[in-house]
């Protein structure tokens, strides 16, 4: 019956994503919303990455909502997770268990691919305003860096201590600067705080690489505590 149910389930669920995608047709024309976006990221924010522009300038309150849910699903994860990994030691150390460490290949590995690793986030960072990319996704990987850390040295420590701070006070700088675009310019998170310098170039598009290497820095140090809670 329970098998039954299941099956049920997901024919059901087949039958409404193919409604989905029998009714999907490809936009032939920009809608209006598009082509303003399309015309108005360049010109007014110097910015050639449309996606970027739109989240951290023009969509910058809801990023700010954004940051603080992830934000609390890491304080979330911390409160919950807290004493997990001491009674783990304990226990382990009561029983007398063993614990299988990484193997070689794991480790010299690491090694290897992670300053790859954190120097690619980097740059996903502070190129979000030019390519593809951005804080949130440098702050993923990131974190996925410091994950591969902690599979390859499961002993290592992470300063949580070093971790709040620096996520605490990216979210300070993100929302001073959100408040000077208020003062200074035309609202929240207006990058025209900053000059927009040549359209192209690394330092261009005003105040947005610098908020994106906030959200990043504050992606990548919440993202990185919610790992660590996760492990045993």
């Amino acid at each position: 019956m329970k098998r039954a149910f299941t099956l049920l389930v997901l024919v059901a669920f087949g039958l409404v994503f193919a409604g989905l995608v029998g009714d999907y047709s490809e936009r032939q024309t920009l809608s209006a919303l598009a082509q303003y976006y399309l015309t108005e990221v360049p010109r007014e924010l110097g910015a050639p990455n449309i996606v970027t522009g739109i989240l951290i300038s023009f969509r910058g309150f809801d990023t700010l909502g954004e940051v603080a849910v992830l934000f609390m699903v890491a304080a979330s994860v911390g409160t919950l997770l807290d004493g997990t990994k001491g009674d783990r030691k304990s226990s382990q150390i009561a029983t007398g268990e063993k614990t299988i460490g990484p193997s070689e290949l794991v480790r010299n590995g690491a090694e290897v691919v992670l300053p790859l690793i954190f120097l690619f986030g980097a740059y996903v960072i502070m190129n979000g305003h030019l390519s593809a990319g951005g804080g949130f996704q440098g702050g993923a990987v990131v974190a996925s860096g410091v994950m591969l850390f902690m599979l390859a040295y499961p002993r290592g420590l992470i300063d949580h201590r070093f971790l709040s701070i620096t996520e605490s006070l990216a979210g300070v700088f993100y929302v001073s600067i959100g408040i000077l675009g208020m003062i200074l310019a035309g609202g929240f998170l207006d990058s025209t705080i900053l000059p927009r310098g040549e359209f192209g170039a690394f330092l261009s598009a005003g105040a947005i690489p610098v908020i994106s290497a906030l959200l990043g820095i504050k992606v990548g140090a919440e993202l990185s505590v919610i790992i660590d809670r996760f492990r045993s």
